[in-house]
């Protein structure tokens, strides 16, 4: 986003800010809180990343007085976090603390400040779900606590509303791999992590055969590029399971399949290079995870591109082939495509060579029912 509307003091703060955070953080409802005064911008809501979801925290600058920090509005179901009062309740701040350290040493042209103010708070913030969910009266919530307290990463959340029972949420760092180190040329700015929500309903009575809870994996969006989590089987939870005993299981599986879709992108790489010697070179291919390539053929005077669409779980997917003539235009101004083909023969264990010269065979012919349909929907004059 542009951040020429913000003052510029407050605008080297938020883009340090959103570069520098560990996750990906967002922002939004961007406001002025002058009524008279035009120097700009100088609110907005966060959404900061915790247990797998977002929280919204309100920064408030003051744009007539710059030198001042922003205060911090935090969420209305986070009523008793408090950590920027001074009365010395539970959950509140003390002189003593980071949070304060910072405030006080304000210096509104360290573009730094504002993130240190924020990684400090969403510290403090998880401290203080930690401490809720651990105050709740149920047994095996307090047992599956003690058995992963010690585990790194965990975030914890307890969730209540009058219209819906109280839960605990537990966001779960699966495998200690440094997944960005494994791909070649990693574009990814943020580290890629696999992470499992654990949720449990809240119990007020003892269960001796207490239900399964509700188990999702979640992961980065940016790693679906080389490894989708939709296409992973979770492990069965058997009664009287905890997620201590849980965990391995899923994590020594899930690392198997990750060095898998690895190992997968060096054979899409040789898949697209298998094709060049056919069709040329590639115009444009992904050079890193090997998903997409395009490449121009021709049939006769029939000049066309063929977009090639490879999915991870290739080869035991075919890839699907997309026409699209150099040639023709819609009404629309738009150029003539194909729709996805991806009937065509295959097999998993061809080799790449062998998979090549097979689309080639088989667009030798499609390219002539493309180029009917080309011509047959074209305007005439």
């Amino acid at each position: 986003m542009s951040f020429d509307s913000f003052p510029p003091i407050i605008s080297a703060q938020l883009h340090h800010l959103l570069n520098h955070f560990p996750d990906k953080i967002k922002i939004e409802q961007v406001l002025s809180g002058g009524k008279y005064y035009s120097g700009g911008l100088d609110r907005f809501t966060l959404l900061i990343p915790y247990c797998l979801d977002y929280i919204k925290w309100d920064v408030i600058y003051n744009a007539e007085y710059p030198l001042v920090p922003p205060d911090i509005i935090f969420g209305p179901e986070d009523e008793d976090f408090q950590p920027l009062l001074m009365t010395g309740a539970e959950g509140e701040g003390d002189l003593k603390s980071l949070t304060w350290k910072i405030l006080s040493d304000w210096n509104n042209k360290d573009p730094t400040r504002l993130l240190a103010l924020i990684l400090e708070l969403r510290d403090q913030y998880r401290s203080y779900q930690r401490k809720r969910v651990g105050e709740v009266d149920d047994d095996r919530l307090k047992f599956e606590i003690s058995t992963i307290c010690s585990r790194e990463g965990i975030e914890m959340l307890l969730s209540s509303g009058a219209e819906k029972p109280e839960e605990v949420k537990f966001a779960v760092p699966l495998m200690d791999m440094n997944i960005n180190k494994m791909v070649h040329g990693c574009p990814w700015r943020h580290p890629q992590k696999i992470y499992l929500q654990v949720i449990y309903p809240v119990g007020r009575k003892f269960a001796s055969n207490p239900s399964a809870p509700r188990l999702k994996l979640m992961s980065t969006p940016e790693l679906r590029a080389m490894f989708s989590i939709d296409d992973v089987k979770l492990p069965s939870w058997l009664d009287g399971m905890c997620m201590a005993e849980y965990l391995p299981h899923l994590e020594e599986s899930l690392q198997k399949q990750v060095l898998e879709a690895v190992s997968l992108t060096d054979i899409r790489r040789r898949f697209i290079e298998a094709l060049a010697p056919l069709f040329g070179r590639p115009l444009e291919a992904d050079p890193v995870f090997c998903r997409k390539a395009t490449f121009l053929a021709s049939s006769g005077s029939f000049v066309f591109l063929v977009h090639f669409l490879i999915s991870t779980q290739f080869p035991k997917q075919q890839p699907s082939l997309m026409l699209q003539s150099s040639q023709h235009i819609s009404p629309q101004g738009v150029p003539k495509k194909s729709p996805l083909l991806a009937e065509y023969p295959w097999s998993p264990r061809w080799e790449v060579s062998q998979m090549a010269e097979r689309i080639f065979d088989f667009l030798a012919d499609e390219s002539l029912n493309f180029k009917r349909f080309c011509n047959e929907s074209q305007p005439q004059h």
